[in-house]
């Protein structure tokens, strides 16, 4: 079932979002206004300063709205996920500890949460580095990590602020292409932020982009290129049209 056919598990209606100051105020977001459905990916362009990030701390519940709601459509208590740019690794605790830690919060067996990290390690490629530090990993390997860490819960949403944004761009296509690989094996409802436009296109299903700040959906443009994508992806003739119009829309 394509996932623009389902109903939307997340609504998102009239948002802005106002930060108070001694100068009258600034406002990151104004009337932001979309749905995301089941299995979905979406991505999230737009210049610096366009409110990328804050929107998506009010998704995780970070942030309140100054306007407009969210709602968010699971049953029971929504498992959310959020992904920073920084890995964020715990440096006491080895690759497989850091993966479990959710699981040990919320007082799962060790046993079972050992089985289900050990499940990511081999579906994300970090076999042989389980008990490995943080110190001694790459920047891609700990973002790996990260990403584990937040599959691990099973979440019904995962929110990705630039997890790539700080890796060199051979290392950032290389996980762009391991992101992509876990969701075709998991279908979560992704909302990811970047600002990369070829990376949005080889993952999302949907882009929006967002104008100059305070940010406004400027576009939400579907992404009918096939799928499942690959590397090859990137060179074909509708990839470049695509490309041109979402450049076309950011300037």
């Amino acid at each position: 079932m394509d996932s623009a056919d389902s109903a939307p598990v997340v609504e998102v209606r009239n948002l802005s979002v106002t930060f108070e100051d001694d100068k009258g105020g600034l406002q990151a977001l104004r009337g932001i206004h979309f749905d995301l459905h089941e299995q979905e990916f979406l991505c999230v362009l737009g210049p610096s300063g366009s409110g990328k990030t804050t929107l998506l701390r009010v998704l995780a519940g970070l942030q309140p709205p100054s306007e407009g709601e969210v709602k968010l459509h699971f049953a029971g208590e929504p498992r959310v996920s959020l992904v920073f740019q920084q890995a964020n690794l715990m440096p006491w605790r080895t690759v497989l500890q850091n993966i479990t830690l959710p699981l040990e919060l919320a007082g799962v067996d060790a046993q079972v949460a050992n089985a289900r990290a050990a499940e990511l390690v081999e579906l994300i490629g970090l076999q042989g580095f389980e008990h490995n530090w943080p110190r001694e990993l790459s920047g891609g390997m700990a973002q790996r990590v990260a990403l584990a860490r937040a599959y691990i819960q099973d979440p019904e949403l995962l929110l990705l602020d630039e997890p790539f944004g700080a890796l060199d761009a051979l290392t950032r296509e290389k996980m762009g292409a391991e992101l992509l690989h876990l969701w075709q094996e998991r279908r979560t409802s992704v909302l990811m932020v970047t600002h990369s436009i070829s990376e949005a296109l080889l993952l999302a299903d949907r882009v929006l982009v967002l104008t100059a700040r305070p940010g406004r959906v400027a576009c939400d443009l579907p992404v009918d290129l096939p799928r499942p994508r690959s590397e090859e992806t990137r060179y074909s003739a509708r990839f470049a049209e695509l490309a041109r119009r979402l450049r076309g829309e950011i300037e």
